[in-house]
């Protein structure tokens, strides 16, 4: 191959380097470096010279390195016209690096993320995208980190290899950041600027390593699905966190008895029926278990202690027989159908005899009547 007289690259925005084709130069060749290029002479896989943006004419006195590496002969008569410099081809690869930064990457989440809400400690699923862009900004690292013996370096390929790694550690980023700053995954789209700057500090940690730097990251947004059950849970626990924010956490807690007692009236169940058969207020402030003293200072019920919920299976004895495993309901029955009355004889688990029904307290608050009875018929078991 004749040797050649200008050695350049045409800037372009597909490639971060370029192997100039020839390896045979030939002192007083001109090399040709564009703004935002850097040129480096390499021989034996040894990185020698690196050439700014500017026009070189390539001789022993601007390129010592090379000079000593190739043993150059000077001042062959008849090889340079008199001048007492030398023409003579040798052998050096070129390279050139581009320096220009690159802004249309574009990044995502290949699955989604999971992660702990810093506020509510609820794990939901997370997805991210946004943008970023890619500069070399040490192309001797660039070259002996990357290079090593490849024709070039297109920026298809270093994008591959960026996204790869960057998408192995944004996981990590984004958790650490979210933790850090104790923000809820709900709210972090008000804080992406501070996330892509916590992001882009971070990856170029790691690319510094091989003289790239990423520039301009952005996160887009954060989002998570709406239908999932525990991103369902996480919004509901933010809902609930801003009621008593606003309200108190006592009306709050005042709000939610008056929920319950909604739905135990509401229900075919045995609270609905205990409230319809005058179990009152109170018994639905025993339900709900939430409100204590609080709920008669607001409510004006008037009892000092609600009666328990009503879990537990009684005997009566009637008409001469023991009748067995009944409801508190039940019993009232019996009562209200006059098969039965506060005199009635009764048992349940924990009681050491048979006791008049009267005495019972949740019997006697439901029926109304005088509660003291006769002393129960001995000798009955």
């Amino acid at each position: 191959m004749a040797a050649i007289d200008i050695i350049k690259w045409e800037v372009n925005d597909k490639d971060f380097c370029h192997k100039y084709p020839s390896d045979n130069i030939s002192m007083g060749s001109q090399l040709v470096v564009y703004p935002g290029q850097t040129a480096f002479f390499v021989r034996g896989g040894k990185i020698c010279d690196g050439f700014g943006p500017g026009t070189y004419t390539i001789q022993s006195d601007n390129i010592p390195i090379l000079d000593s590496l190739i043993n150059v002969p000077f001042g062959s008569a008849g090889n340079d016209g008199g001048t007492g410099k030398s023409k003579s081809p040798f052998k050096a690869e070129v390279w050139f690096v581009s320096g220009i930064a690159r802004l249309d990457f574009k990044w995502g989440t290949p699955v989604t993320m999971q992660l702990e809400d810093p506020r509510y400690n609820i794990i939901v699923p997370v997805s991210a995208f946004g943008q970023y862009g890619i500069r070399i900004s040490e192309p001797r690292l660039f070259l002996e980190s990357l290079i090593g013996n490849m024709p070039g370096f297109a920026a298809s390929q270093i994008e591959a290899y960026v996204k790869g790694k960057m998408l192995a550690r944004l996981n990590g980023i984004i958790a650490h950041k979210i933790a850090e700053d104790g923000v809820s995954i709900l709210d972090i789209n008000s804080r992406l600027a501070e996330m892509s700057d916590a992001c882009q500090k971070a990856l170029n940690q790691t690319f510094c390593a091989y003289g790239i730097s990423i520039v301009e990251f952005s996160v887009i947004s954060v989002s998570v699905p709406d239908d999932d059950p525990s991103v369902v849970r996480l919004k509901e626990a933010k809902d609930m966190a801003a009621r008593i924010r606003i309200t108190g956490r006592d009306i709050y807690q005042m709000e939610r008895s008056y929920d319950v007692l909604e739905k135990a009236a509401a229900n075919e169940g045995n609270g609905g029926q205990m409230l319809s058969m005058g179990a009152g207020l109170g018994v639905g402030i025993g339900v709900g278990n939430i409100m204590g003293n609080m709920a008669g200072a607001h409510l004006d019920s008037g009892l000092q202690n609600p009666p328990p919920v009503f879990d537990k299976t009684y005997h009566i004895y009637v008409d001469g027989r023991q009748i067995g495993g009944l409801s508190a309901e039940a019993v009232m029955q019996y009562v209200k159908s006059g098969k039965a009355d506060m005199t009635t004889l009764a048992w349940t688990s924990g009681m050491k005899s048979w006791a008049a029904l009267g005495t019972f307290p949740e019997f006697g608050r439901m029926s109304g009547f005088d509660t003291d009875v006769p002393t129960p018929v001995p000798g009955v078991e």
